[in-house]
């Protein structure tokens, strides 16, 4: 592979750092609780995680399947908050009958592969070298402008759907194919293709990408909120036929869970599913 004449790593901005929890619940052990004893352990909770959702910052989801009973999604502006919360939630004495089967670490991350290939190009033909200061100063202002331009969806709120799907991916490394290697002007129109298919399900899926390289075992984390599940089916689906993921996608476990209110964890610990208002307790 020859060396490109601008870097081959595209800028992005990172956003809310994210923690997704799933668990499964100790059926036996906590049904064997007395029923006044669970009753104050739920509303304890329920108090917590009500205070939490309240600026659509944290979710709760009942999940589908063997991998968990519970998944708890937790949106904040730093690693530190979401530690705090993962620290207040580890004092409730509801824990000792959750039984963690799996967590995600991630933040938000915006890719900037458009406005990338066109800067590199621009300075590039200008004559300045990558890292030099001058470069560096051009790549800052530019960095700072996408932020100001993309600021409501590095932070976003977790949307008010009845249904998520969430897993995390990596691009392939290794063997014949190697995403890493591709130049970054070819990046760029798998990754144009590859939204062009995510923009034709505007207003019936959200869509929150997360990085996770350094933070966890994938590099990317996908959330979908959609009030139809049949969606993601769908979505996933016809994204596999486009060469950024037929050719280089590779999929990590899938979690499929339903929104529930935290105001309602106790019917959910009861054996019942309740419904979800679009506006949560």
């Amino acid at each position: 592979m020859t060396a490109e004449p601008i870097p081959p790593v595209p800028l992005t901005l990172d956003g809310s750092a994210i923690l997704h929890q799933m668990f499964r619940v100790r059926w036996p052990a906590w049904n064997a609780v007395a029923a006044v004893e669970r009753q104050a352990m739920v509303e304890d909770a329920a108090h917590v995680l009500t205070d939490m959702e309240q600026a659509d910052t944290s979710a709760v989801f009942s999940q589908l399947g063997h991998k968990g009973d519970l998944m708890l999604v937790h949106f904040r502006p730093s690693f530190d908050e979401l530690n705090a919360v993962e620290l207040r939630l580890a004092q409730l004495k509801l824990l000792e009958f959750l039984e963690p089967s799996s967590s995600y670490v991630s933040t938000v991350e915006l890719g900037l592969y458009e406005a990338s290939v066109r800067l590199y190009t621009a300075l590039h033909e200008r004559g300045l070298k990558p890292y030099t200061p001058d470069w560096d100063e051009a790549v800052a202002a530019e960095r700072e402008r996408q932020r100001q331009a993309m600021a409501a969806r590095l932070a976003p709120a977790i949307p008010a759907r009845r249904y998520l799907c969430f897993y995390p991916m990596d691009k392939k490394r290794g063997e014949v194919r190697n995403w890493y290697h591709v130049p970054i002007a070819e990046r760029q129109k798998m990754m144009r293709e590859h939204g062009l298919v995510g923009r034709r399900y505007a207003g019936r899926v959200n869509q929150i990408i997360s990085g996770s390289v350094g933070f966890d075992d994938w590099e990317w984390g996908v959330d979908l909120f959609a009030d139809d599940p049949q969606v993601f089916k769908q979505l996933v689906y016809e994204m596999r036929f486009d060469e950024a993921s037929a050719v280089y996608g590779l999929f990590g476990t899938f979690h499929l869970g339903l929104r529930v209110a935290a105001a309602d964890l106790g019917a959910l610990l009861g054996g019942r599913l309740p419904a979800f208002s679009r506006s949560p307790a």
